[in-house]
């Protein structure tokens, strides 16, 4: 039995600090706007912002390890207290670590504040931080079937540490190796939540028999999309062969189409479902194509990637963190009716993103505005009509 506690004292604690999705799914959402805004006027020269490593370093790394890793934590922080039976970090240990991760955000930024080694273990600081507060309650209850998702933040930290080293050496470290290593481990953790919950989800929603669910396809998507994230990883060490690479991310796609059996298509009537099998779709044959980007030179694998970044990722975590935050709040599994626009806008911006530049190359820069665009309205949507839960008591009166 859960030990609770007790509500009075709860009371106390500023609702946005009850609990890890709180803040980090509302400012990890609003972060996402800014910086896409940010990076579109550093990409056309509109402002003269130097943040460390470049504009170029700076978009790949706040996507991923700025936007993506506070979803992530905020998952990682609010699904503990299901694990373990006790609570998840809330008031000052919670605030601690969301001002540190806000700390990594600024000096990025404005990396003359401090200097750019003192911004660097900043920012390498926060995953580690977490990795402590999420494993300790894990490992007092010896749960240690949970306590996998401790060495993949620090995963995450060698990733992170790699795109700061390409700064400093690099000779020896490439951003794009680093970037994408980090991509891989956000699809990698994404396609082990989606076969722990996606079948549960659709049965539920659906009012449909779960599907029968087949162990050896798990772990043989996985292990494909581990490979691969672990060849990037080590990529300084062994080198990268792009045959290699691209057949290995083929291999990986094909056996996420297999997961098509979950019949994503009886929940064509449910927003909250259908959002996360598209994204699930994108990851599935993005990975396809992009593999195919790596064996054919007139596929660009630089716009193909967003299949992953903006379909898969944004999409994914678009629709998780609207009904996790629907059923951590007390509230019914219905989202806002305007939800259903922002689902539909993140699917476009990936398409525009990854296929326009392909398609016309000539126009590159009014797809990337067109896709930002339904970027900002789908992640402005989210944190617009759910500011107000997230910020308020749970609609039960229970403590979360």
């Amino acid at each position: 039995m859960m030990q609770i506690t007790d509500l009075q004292k709860e009371q106390k604690i500023t609702p946005l600090l009850r609990l890890g999705f709180r803040p980090f799914f509302l400012s990890g959402a609003i972060f996402s706007v800014v910086a896409i805004v940010l990076w579109l006027l550093m990409y056309k020269g509109t402002i003269n912002l130097l943040p460390l490593g470049g504009g170029y370093w700076w978009h790949i790394h706040e996507m991923v390890f700025g936007f993506g890793c506070a979803i992530i934590v905020g998952f990682l922080l609010t699904a503990v207290q299901n694990w373990t039976g006790t609570r998840g970090a809330q008031g000052t240990v919670l605030l601690m670590l969301f001002l540190l991760w806000l700390a990594g955000r600024i000096v990025v930024l404005f990396p003359d504040l401090l200097g750019a080694e003192l911004t660097t273990i900043i920012d390498l600081s926060f995953l580690p931080a977490v990795a402590f507060v999420l494993g300790k309650p894990i490992i007092a209850i010896k749960q240690y079937r949970n306590l996998f998702f401790v060495p993949l933040l620090l995963l995450f930290t060698i990733a992170n540490s790699e795109m700061h080293l390409a700064i400093y050496k690099p000779d020896t470290f490439t951003i794009t190796y680093a970037a994408y290593a980090g991509v891989m481990l956000v699809t990698f953790l994404m396609s082990v939540m989606a076969g722990r919950v996606v079948p549960m989800f659709t049965a539920n929603g659906t009012q449909t028999p779960k599907a029968t669910p087949l162990p050896w396809l798990d772990k043989v998507t996985n292990g494909c999309l581990g490979i691969a994230m672990m060849y990037l990883l080590l990529q300084p060490v062994v080198g990268f062969s792009a045959t290699f690479f691209g057949i290995l991310l083929i291999v990986a796609g094909i056996f996420q189409t297999m997961r098509l059996r979950w019949r994503p298509w009886i929940t064509l009537g449910v927003p909250l479902l259908w959002s996360i099998h598209v994204s699930i779709k994108f990851i599935a044959y993005g990975l396809i194509v992009l593999g195919l980007s790596y064996l054919i030179a007139e596929i660009p694998s630089n716009h193909i990637w967003h299949l992953l970044t903006v379909g898969g990722m944004g999409g994914l975590i678009l629709a998780m963190i609207s009904r996790v935050s629907l059923g951590h709040t007390g509230r019914p599994l219905s989202p806002p009716k305007a939800m259903t626009l922002a689902y539909i806008c993140i699917t476009l911006a990936a398409l525009i993103r990854a296929l326009g530049p392909w398609i016309l190359p000539e126009k590159t820069m009014i797809f990337i505005d067109i896709s930002a665009t339904f970027w900002l309205l789908a992640f402005g949507i989210f944190a617009v009509t759910y500011a107000p839960m997230l910020m308020s008591p749970r609609k039960d009166g229970r403590p979360g």
